[in-house]
């Protein structure tokens, strides 16, 4: 009898297969289509790793309570492979959905299943091929007493930072897809900084190529050290396959996405929270596939001709990327407060950016200053409040400032930076002006307003 079953044989799902293989437990393989659960097993021979070919001989083979992983494609696959296994499953049995699936979709197949007598989960699992082959990080969310019962394999197979497994119980029905959703959210964010960062050095700062990696190789021996700033070292350096120079240069100027990040933005709306870093990153990638209207805007606009700046410039971007980052957190970690209280889930926030330092792909030191102000302070109303993180901001804001004037000097777009000031300054403002707009509010449409030097709701005859 198989321990684990893994729905999906493409590559995240072989690969955790052949994680929990490894861990000694008996899988069961099963693909709807024979020929990936085929390969894997000729490729990667496992004495732990069993292939079935119909959904009722592999739902069979498992032991009570069966627990059988999702790793297929996100939207109708997920419902139709629903369809396929509740059939099959006895009361108290478990599916785990590990693909990318909205949390809302997530939060319906919970309340199906369990009107099956199953237990239903959403995972999140962050690392991508070599994560899911080495150690993931893993977000679940579902019943918590169902929990317990994957708990020993989940535990096993993710990263590890020193002993402590990048896996911990998030919440009911949805809340680990939301978590993951968020996770992308700041990690579209990121990248965008470091892209950001880089155009800064090569444009204004006249770094090459070589000089550039050397900035985000000693970056990444400091405070700014993570899986990002260390593949972006060495793509730097990354010889051309097909000509002279480096592969970056040659690299298309158009970036895709797969929908999370947008999906944290919209969620961010509904819920009345400040997202805009990360909702700059989602536009910039946006922004950069219309490659024809840019092309035309710059024969119609040409160049700004702003100062260059000398090589102490490299500094006060490393500081300004550092205090994107922290805005980054700052409202995807707002974002989850707001959720918590919408859908009734006890989110650990230290405990969710403890997770993220290994495993995935936004590990970073970063994230220990992070789990330790959430330990100080569990109900600490915004990241930038914490007493690390403020002090950061004092020391460094005017760096940030003096590279937001430089991008802006020099043309160079970087929305993402120049939002991290603009959300710092937000909250630093005594006066952001709102005081005119409802009066203007109150002026055209009688919504009433509230005043400083008294009680009460008011509306002027204006």
């Amino acid at each position: 009898m198989m321990d684990f079953g893994m729905v999906g044989m493409a590559v995240m799902g072989s690969n955790l297969a052949l994680n929990i293989a490894d861990h000694g437990y008996d899988v069961a393989c099963y693909n709807y289509t024979r020929d990936l659960t085929d390969k894997v097993l000729a490729e990667h021979p496992h004495p732990h790793m069993h292939g079935f070919f119909d959904a009722e001989s592999f739902v069979k083979s498992l032991k009570r309570p069966r627990k059988i992983m999702l790793l297929i494609m996100a939207g109708s696959p997920v419902d139709s492979t629903l369809d396929t296994l509740l059939p099959l499953l006895e009361e108290g049995d478990i599916i785990l959905d590990g693909g990318n699936s909205f949390f809302e979709d997530t939060r319906r197949r919970c309340e199906r299943a369990k009107a099956a007598g199953i237990r239903y989960f959403g995972v999140g699992v962050s690392g991508g091929e070599k994560g899911a082959r080495n150690g993931p990080a893993l977000m679940p969310g579902g019943d918590k007493a169902a929990y317990e019962e994957v708990r020993p394999i989940y535990e096993a197979i993710a990263a590890k930072v020193g002993d402590e497994p990048c896996c911990t119980y998030i919440g009911e029905d949805g809340a680990g897809h939301y978590v993951k959703m968020v996770h992308n959210g700041i990690e579209y964010a990121d990248m965008q900084l470091i892209a950001e960062s880089y155009l800064l050095l090569k444009e204004v700062g006249s770094l090459t190529n070589a000089e550039i990696a050397d900035a985000f190789a000693a970056w990444n021996e400091g405070e700014l050290k993570s899986f990002l700033i260390g593949i972006t070292a060495r793509i730097f350096r990354e010889a051309d396959d097909m000509g002279p120079g480096e592969l970056v240069d040659v690299i298309k100027d158009s970036a895709g996405q797969k929908g999370t990040g947008r999906w944290t933005s919209i969620e961010a709306m509904k819920e009345g929270v400040n997202t805009s870093l990360i909702t700059a990153a989602c536009n910039a990638r946006i922004t950069s596939n219309q490659t024809i209207v840019r092309r035309e805007m710059g024969r119609l606009l040409g160049d700004p001709t702003g100062a260059k700046a000398g090589k102490e410039f490299v500094e006060a971007v490393r500081q300004s990327l550092y205090l994107g980052k922290i805005v980054a957190y700052a409202q995807g970690f707002d974002l989850y407060k707001a959720a918590a209280k919408t859908y009734g889930w006890d989110l650990d926030y230290g405990r969710i950016a403890s997770i993220f330092r290994g495993g995935c792909i936004i590990q970073a030191e970063f994230l220990n200053e992070i789990t330790k102000a959430y330990k100080r302070n569990p109900d600490l109303e915004n990241l930038m409040l914490d007493e690390f993180f403020s002090e950061k901001i004092r020391k460094n804001l005017d760096s940030l400032r003096q590279v937001a004037g430089a991008a802006i000097g020099n043309g160079i777009p970087a929305p993402a930076l120049l939002e991290a000031v603009g959300y710092i300054d937000a909250y630093r403002a005594p006066l952001l002006g709102a005081n005119l707009i409802q009066a203007q509010r109150d002026c055209f449409g009688a919504h009433t307003y509230e005043r400083t030097d008294r009680e009460g709701v008011f509306h002027h005859q204006w």
